[in-house]
């Protein structure tokens, strides 16, 4: 029993060791320390027990007390900095190589540097690179560096690294960093690293092009190949028989119905394959290259009315103003003007907005507007801006603006789209409304097409080449309804001087002042056709200044040529420059680029305009002042 009561009496003592049981039994024993240290009263200080804690960021005083001591903001970070580093080390297996590569970098691409030390910085980093550049190539650091090796560097150091990386070639193509390295090694690739880089890409081409990143590798490859590699890669878009077997890739043949008659291929079947490969490119809005552009032509020469229809539903919008840039990308868009229906012809336009002055400056672009300009019927719709397209509107078709290839492109059609008969077209009246006309093109877009025989459906899709409306009225309602051509004569009026010297410019004030093709201007704009020839006239008479550095419109080569052609072809403009400018002054442009234009008088097939000048010129003939140039005569003539 006295055992008992000494271990009952031991107990209270042990708690007595924590004076805060006393004082508050019901408070947590870690709190408690705080309120005393925080709170000193007149008692006795004392030891306070307290649990384990980590020690870092706290210093003992001399009292033995530990105090907490904040970091400062740059120990913080120089903190978080060492454990991203550590983070990176465990992560990248050649994070401390990217680091070295990256302190070369900056010096070697630097533009002020001489050529031997950056020889010097760029061996010494392919050096460190050697036996790992397959490994490192795909990180946006390392491929940087890279980038910047293979163009500085020697043909040896070059040939080092393109033999390393292609084995890689092919999972390089899909990598967005690696791809900038891949197209920067076939930028310096010679012919035959070139043609080892393609033939790995046999078996993937269609692939890569549904890739947005693997399609750019693929273009380049397009772009830098001589003919027979353009054909290799085009081939197998084709045909999976073309995909397969290298000899039937490799022939003169260009033309997609030329390989099929002569391989006896089935064209269904190659359009089938062909929709297949062409489909997921469209769906992916791909469609900025050109070897897309002709993979696409080929398809639609030989496609049916539905997957016609189909091709340029799905162009027909932002994606063609896409295209219009290259030579084939232009030819689809002018397919899709001459036999999408209305309501695409109007998405096309309404594409086109804001893009019209860029697009006009294009060669191939300009093609796609004057098409427009010459097709769609819905006039108001229609932009009107470029040389080009205003030189369709005010002489159609004219082989002086219009190479035979261009001329070639906007006279191109798809043959299954075109095969439709007149009493189809004549089946449409002219009373339907544009709602009308509108939904009936979208219907005709599920019918079944006729079968191989030639046997035609009862339905028939409503596409017919060009628009359903004159020309002639569709060019009236442009130029004269609209007002542009009134704004046309009124700024070619206001700089007809620029205009003159200017090499394209000239060919707009020429028919311009000359009432466009057919006369189409006189009629309604007399007048200020009229004030437009005063205001050439008015230019041509100016005085000749010895001193001045600007030669004089009648001195110029482009100005002389357009005025003597005014003069030949406009009796009204040659009266009027007559009376303004020449009339008594003669003698003094008898000579150089000037006298072109005063023989044009006497060369005029219009009596009025002979007579007008004959009195004042033949004097300077007969005096050999002025000497007429002589007819060229015909090389057959006998």
């Amino acid at each position: 029993m006295a055992a008992k009561k000494q271990e009952s009496n031991s107990k209270p003592k042990k708690r007595n060791r924590n004076p805060d049981a006393n004082t508050n039994p019901d408070s947590s024993s870690f709190k408690k320390p705080k309120h005393v240290s925080s709170k000193p009263e007149n008692k006795p200080v004392e030891k306070v027990f307290k649990p384990f804690k980590k020690t870092f960021g706290k210093v003992k005083s001399l009292s033995g007390e530990e105090k907490k001591t904040p970091l400062s903001k740059r120990e913080r970070r120089i903190h978080a900095k060492e454990l991203t580093e550590a983070r990176k080390k465990r992560r990248k297996q050649h994070y401390t190589l990217e680091q070295e590569l990256a302190r070369l970098w900056e010096k070697m691409r630097q533009r002020n540097i001489a050529k031997e030390e950056r020889s010097k910085i760029i061996t010494e980093a392919i050096q460190k690179m050697k036996g790992k550049i397959p490994e490192i190539a795909s990180s946006h650091v390392s491929s940087r560096v890279l980038q910047t090796c293979v163009k500085y560097c020697s043909q040896t150091e070059r040939d080092a690294v393109f033999d390393e990386l292609k084995p890689h070639f092919l999972t390089f193509a899909s990598n967005k960093y690696a791809i900038h390295l891949v197209t920067k090694m076939l930028d310096n690739a010679s012919k035959k690293q070139l043609a080892e880089f393609i033939s790995p890409l046999r078996g993937h081409v269609a692939s890569l092009l549904r890739h947005t990143v693997g399609s750019v590798v693929i273009e380049h490859a397009y772009q830098l190949g001589n003919a027979t590699q353009k054909q290799e890669l085009l081939m197998e878009l084709y045909s999976t028989e073309l995909q397969l077997f290298k000899d039937l890739a490799s022939m003169k043949e260009s033309r997609l119905v030329d390989v099929i008659s002569k391989l006896n291929l089935q064209k269904g079947s190659v359009s089938r394959y062909m929709a297949s490969v062409i489909q997921p490119i469209l769906e992916k809005g791909i469609v900025d290259h050109t070897i897309i552009h002709k993979v696409l032509i080929e398809y639609l020469s030989i496609a049916d009315k539905t997957s016609a229809a189909e091709i340029i539903q799905q162009l027909s919008g932002p994606l063609l103003v896409r295209m219009i840039h290259t030579r084939d990308g232009s030819r689809i868009g002018i397919l899709c003007v001459k036999h999408g229906s209305a309501k695409e012809r109007k998405k096309i336009v309404k594409g086109l907005k804001g893009t019209v002055g860029k697009t006009a400056h294009f060669q191939y672009g300009s093609l796609v507007l004057a098409c427009i300009v010459s097709t769609v019927d819905d006039t108001k719709l229609v932009a009107k801006n470029g040389r080009r397209p205003l030189l369709q509107l005010l002489n159609p078709n004219c082989t002086r603006y219009f190479s035979p290839d261009e001329m070639a492109s906007l006279s191109l059609s798809i043959s299954s789209l075109n095969a439709m008969g007149e009493l189809e077209v004549n089946r449409e009246t002219k009373s339907l409304k544009d709602e009308e006309s509108s939904d009936k093109d979208n219907s005709g877009r599920d019918v079944t097409m006729a079968e191989a025989d030639g046997s035609a459906s009862s339905e028939t899709l409503q596409l017919v080449e060009g628009g359903k409306k004159d020309p002639s009225i569709r060019r009236q309602e442009l130029l004269v309804g609209s007002g542009l051509a009134k704004n046309l004569i009124d700024m070619c009026s206001e700089n007809a001087e620029e205009l003159l010297r200017s090499n394209f410019g000239k060919e707009v004030l020429y028919e311009a002042a000359t009432g466009g093709s057919g006369g189409i201007l006189q009629q309604t704009l007399g007048d200020e056709l009229n004030a437009l020839h005063e205001a050439i006239a008015y230019v041509a008479a100016e005085s000749k200044s010895e001193g001045s550095e600007k030669e004089h419109v009648l001195e110029n080569f482009h100005s002389s040529r357009t005025i003597r052609k005014l003069v030949l072809d406009n009796p009204a403009f040659a009266a009027t420059l007559w009376k303004k400018a020449l009339s008594g002054k003669c003698e003094q442009w008898a000579q150089g680029h000037s006298s072109k234009v005063i023989c044009a008088f006497l060369e005029s097939s219009d009596a009025m305009v002979s007579k007008l000048a004959k009195e004042e010129l033949q004097p300077l003939i007969n005096r050999g002042i002025l000497k007429l140039p002589e007819k060229k005569q015909p090389a057959n003539e006998g």
